[in-house]
């Protein structure tokens, strides 16, 4: 087993700032770095990440090429994803991974806490590599429209892990509501019981980092903070300097219907209500407004994001059947979409539960391309055949931005229960135009041997 200490002899990739207000233009690759393989070709893949979710992108990987190269912070993992894939190369620090096998895998899968994904998919991208990321596609804004740019820039297949973009369900409904089955779209309101992690509080008790552990690799670009239980390995989540929150986490599900139904990208301003916090860990709870202007054939309209336990207002259900003489209540996660002509229900995170209209009718069956399977559109995209649907630079990452701007507006609604700023959005220029003290939520700073 390689030793968990970084190399003192590592990559470091910078790209300039006006990589992340729009701007940049990728470099070109090497001849030993372009993304060329054929469809008979045997995928490589190197893995950043092989415990939690990256346990089943790792396992999918593997049954869709060879995994050569896998990296994780945790020697116990790592230990485990040795035995799976008999042959890969294990590393207790992605970096040094990325920079020595970089000649010898085709494709990458990024699976690690929400704060590494950019220094991993950027640098594994900087290297000419297909690229598959967990959700969310960054923890910052400036970030996603970046990766988004890379990808781009280099001709590369990408991906997010938003399983349920292929899933039948909900491209049925997205297509339904494209059709102009709800007549023009007014409101949407999505939901989720997340978080079901600790959030609204202060940092855990310092204590000693496990011995299996590399807390400094973990830390990643973050800033220095001491270990303490409860951060690896799940409820990072609740950490601003980590993670995303109940909204980072599920929206990129939840809010994924009607996103592609509705295109819902750069919202023109968005505000928050939350319980409160102290920028330290997310809210316990919190109400979110977005407001999209026209865009192209469809109209404006307002987007209401409740988690924690929140749920839309009752009445918003009033027509709908009674349950054994007690008033209709809503799944503690899904989607309300109202039109002008009817209202569509789907309850659950990934539109799986299918949907039904607010008038009772059945509703007609619109044709909808289907998928070959989520992992299985990133592998046909690697092997030449059409973009996956959650690419980075045409869905992903202007999902993963929208979807920021909630946590936003978020961090400028410290007080409990009162309105935030309202945050005034300039999508081209990543700028909140009210806000210029949002800037740095914007674009993250990082810490030394972490720079993007």
């Amino acid at each position: 087993m390689p030793s968990l200490r970084p190399s003192a002899s590592r990559r470091t990739f910078l790209v300039t700032s006006s990589a992340v207000a729009g701007y940049w233009v990728a470099p070109g690759l090497r001849a030993e770095d372009k993304p060329a393989t054929s469809v008979n070709e045997e995928i490589r893949f190197a893995c950043v990440g092989v415990g939690g979710k990256g346990q089943s992108d790792s396992a999918d990987a593997s049954r869709s090429g060879r995994v050569v190269a896998v990296a994780d912070v945790d020697a116990n993992q790592l230990r485990r994803a040795e035995n799976a894939f008999k042959g890969a190369k294990p590393y207790g620090d992605f970096r040094v991974m990325l920079d020595e096998m970089g000649k010898e895998f085709d494709a990458v899968t990024v699976s690690t806490p929400d704060h590494a994904h950019v220094i991993a998919a950027a640098q594994a991208m900087n290297l000419g590599k297909h690229c598959f990321c967990q959700k969310p596609l960054t923890r910052a804004i400036a970030e996603a429209r970046l990766l988004g740019e890379l990808a781009r820039g280099k001709g590369l297949a990408t991906q997010m892990g938003n399983q349920g973009t292929a899933a039948d369900s909900l491209r049925r409904a997205s297509a339904f509501i494209q059709s102009g089955g709800l007549g023009a779209v007014k409101e949407v309101h999505v939901w989720t019981n997340r978080p079901v992690w600790p959030q609204g509080g202060g940092r855990p008790a310092e204590s000693p980092v496990p011995g299996h552990l590399n807390w400094d690799v973990w830390l990643a670009p973050a800033p220095v903070r001491p270990f303490g239980n409860g951060y690896h390995p799940f409820a990072w989540r609740g950490y601003w300097d980590f993670g995303t929150g109940a909204l980072g986490d599920m929206a990129c599900h939840t809010f994924n219907m009607p996103f592609m139904a509705l295109n819902l990208r750069d919202p023109a301003s968005v505000q928050a209500t939350t319980s409160g916090h102290n920028r330290e860990t997310y809210p316990k709870w919190s109400i979110i407004d977005f407001e999209f202007p026209t865009l192209g054939e469809r109209a404006a309209v307002k987007v209401k994001w409740y988690d924690g336990g929140k749920l839309p207002d009752q009445a918003l259900f009033a027509r709908y059947p009674e349950e054994q003489g007690r008033p209709f209540r809503p799944a503690n996660a899904g989607v309300l979409v109202v039109g002008e002509k009817d209202t569509l229900y789907a309850p659950g995170d990934y539109c799986e539960k299918g949907f039904t209209l607010e008038s009772g009718a059945a509703a007609s069956e619109i044709p909808f391309e289907k998928s070959p399977g989520h992992f299985q559109e990133w592998i046909r995209a690697i092997k030449g055949g059409p973009a996956a649907r959650s690419n980075f630079p045409d869905y992903a990452g202007p999902l993963t931005e929208t979807i920021l701007l909630g946590n936003l507006a978020v961090w400028a609604a410290e007080a409990p229960e009162a309105p935030g700023k309202k945050v005034e959005w300039d999508p081209k220029g990543l700028v909140a135009t009210n806000g210029p003290e949002l800037a740095e939520i914007v674009r993250p700073k990082y810490r030394e041997g972490w720079k993007v």
